[in-house]
């Protein structure tokens, strides 16, 4: 019998919690060890499973085949990303994607001088949408393509608007143009700027004492993040926030529009409508983990992107089955 393949969680907030529910729905999947700054006789985890310090992951290398990265864009995956890829394959969804070159780099390193395989960026998006804005720029040549999110609650973007200072807790949400998505259906291919084809809204709780003006100028010109969109900042209550803001909905449409011929017009379009922003990306990550396994095996090391892998390599059926079963 084939032996399951042994997953670390890094990190235990939504993403983590995501993580090990995804690894339930995953017969072919263990969870040996949740690994947490915090102390893990105090870490509440929605199922039993192992809990460790995250500084116990040096000492484990050998009981664990892939760990998922479960912390922030902003702060946690910059230093985790190319840390723990010296230690072991790794799978995370590092989302600035300004910075995803830049951050590939530094992960590569490492991971191809211990043997590693090290999948950055993965998830919706960075992720499935990466794949299929590749799909319809290769597919219809003579085009353009448009990307939309939302409306939804962004994981990243809340997490760098929870870290500006005198911020105690807060959400974002993204919101497309309908006008913009009707005409990309259309098969216009309208040139939209970035202020055109979406808005951000933010919902902050203020920290005692904190200056409202000046947290709102840190967020809307936070660079990556903000400073190219039009932004609202609203400061409510926590308990409007948990009330109103607990749920954690998103999706959004990746839309290929395009010409075969002079006279003939073509849309092609990706779309995701998600209850759980985080579960839906940890089950992307899971999936991808079982890629890097099956890479790793293969002495595939250094970083990779979902570019650099085959679809039958995130299924856990055989290529005979993919063949007979869904192609």
């Amino acid at each position: 019998m084939t032996s399951k393949i042994r997953i670390g969680i890094a990190g235990y907030g939504n993403l983590g919690r995501g993580v090990q529910a995804a690894i339930a729905k995953n017969p072919d999947m263990e969870l040996v060890g949740v690994y947490t700054r915090r102390d893990p006789q105090d870490l509440q985890l929605a199922s039993p499973a192992p809990r460790f310090a995250i500084a116990d992951l040096q000492q484990h290398t050998g009981q664990i085949d892939v760990l998922i990265l479960c912390g922030g864009s902003k702060s946690d995956l910059p230093e985790q990303g190319p840390k723990y890829a010296a230690l072991y394959n790794t799978v995370d969804s590092f989302d600035t994607h300004a910075r995803i070159p830049e951050y590939f780099e530094t992960v590569d390193v490492p991971a191809k001088a211990a043997g590693k395989t090290a999948l950055i960026s993965s998830g919706w998006d960075p992720g499935m949408f990466s794949i299929n804005r590749v799909y319809g720029e290769t597919l219809l040549p003579d085009g353009e393509t448009y990307t939309f999110w939302g409306r939804g609650l962004s994981q990243g973007h809340s997490d760098a608007v929870r870290r500006v200072p005198g911020v105690a807790a807060g959400v974002q949400y993204t919101m497309p143009s309908q006008e913009a998505i009707d005409r990309v259906r259309a098969g216009e291919r309208p040139a939209l700027g970035t202020r055109e084809k979406h808005q951000r809204e933010c919902f902050v709780v203020l920290e005692d004492g904190a200056d409202a003006e000046a947290v709102r100028e840190a967020i809307v010109t936070m660079e990556h993040y903000f400073d190219q969109y039009d932004t609202t900042v609203e400061f409510i209550d926590e308990q409007t926030l948990a009330a109103e803001h607990s749920a954690m909905p998103h999706g959004g449409f990746v839309i290929r529009s395009g010409n075969t011929s002079d006279a003939q017009k073509q849309v092609i379009e990706y779309s995701l409508a998600l209850g759980s922003n985080p579960e839906f990306t940890s089950s992307v990550l899971v999936a991808y983990a079982r890629a890097v396994h099956r890479m790793n095996q293969a002495g595939i090391t250094g970083a990779q992107t979902v570019y650099d892998v085959a679809p039958g390599l995130l299924s856990p059926k055989s290529a005979a089955q993919l063949r007979a079963e869904l192609l």
